[in-house]
């Protein structure tokens, strides 16, 4: 381990004197850290590749957000993420800000479990032209640029035709993802260790359209028809990108994965558990 780069959500109350810490902690064990201010805009995508770059393992501060913003710059570069949580939700980020001194300094001494999480990815052809190649750890949306707005799609799934769907948007989502908006809009949750895309409809207009969920080899095809709302897609809630009448979405699940250190299966539950609020029974 030589080189670290902290990535800083600048919203996040007492995150900036906690980077100050871990640097100060890093460097006293040998390795060079730098600090990677987040704010949660589009405009730093362009940074992502390198800024990333050349890191040997990443820290992020700040709540899932954050851990979705770094996994999508360091998944394809086989960098772990070691997630501090200062957010809400804590699905991604696992490490407690109370814990991060004994959970890093076993990550770097090499005993703790690192989770290699699949992503979905997605290839926009327009006119069979690649006009956008994007993976996310969530999911990809795509919805109408209105509210309430109905679309109409044509999907497909190995070329196997699954209908027209007429509805507010899809979600296609990684099992990591399928506790988001996915499951927000009645999709199952998937034990994220798992490689499977679930494809979500939004509001359909047919109360027949069901989530379902497909394997890790095949391919999600779909086709945008005229609508009378325009059309975005959307990575990880986080990249937009207008679609057009015409345009061809091809999602399928990359080779390569997410490595998020601490996310460990006993945490998971742990998460849906106190997260969700779920009890058990009527007397939990």
């Amino acid at each position: 381990m030589k080189k670290c780069l902290v990535v800083v959500n600048s919203f996040k109350d007492g995150a900036a004197p906690l980077s100050a810490e871990i640097c100060a902690f890093l460097e006293e064990r040998g390795i060079a850290a730098s600090v990677f201010s987040y704010d949660g805009s589009a405009a730093q995508r362009e940074e992502v590749s390198v800024s990333f770059a050349g890191c040997s393992f990443v820290v992020t501060l700040g709540g899932d957000g954050t851990v979705l913003f770094a996994c999508r710059g360091c998944a394809a570069l086989g960098i772990p993420v070691f997630a501090i949580n200062l957010g809400e939700f804590g699905f991604l980020a696992n490490v407690q800000p109370g814990c991060w001194q004994k959970e890093l300094d076993e990550f770097l001494g090499g005993h703790v479990l690192v989770s290699a999480r699949s992503l979905v990815e997605a290839e926009v052809l327009r006119g069979g032209r690649t006009v956008l190649l994007s993976a996310g750890l969530n999911d990809i949306v795509i919805a109408g640029t209105t509210a309430m707005s109905l679309i109409n799609l044509n999907v497909a799934y190995n070329h196997a035709l699954l209908g027209p769907f007429k509805t507010n948007g899809i979600i296609v989502s990684t099992a990591t993802g399928s506790t988001a908006y996915s499951a927000a809009a009645g999709g199952p949750i998937i034990e994220p260790s798992l490689d499977a895309m679930v494809l979500t409809p939004i509001s359909s207009f047919s109360l027949s359209a069901r989530p379902l969920v497909f394997g890790s080899q095949g391919e999600i095809a779909v086709t945008v028809l005229p609508s009378r709302s325009g059309m975005e897609l959307t990575v990880d809630g986080q990249e937009r990108f207008a679609l057009e009448t015409g345009d061809v979405i091809i999602m399928g699940v990359p080779s390569y994965k997410a490595q998020i250190v601490c996310a460990t299966q006993e945490k998971f539950y742990a998460s849906l558990q106190s997260k969700l609020n779920w009890s058990g029974g009527p007397r939990a």
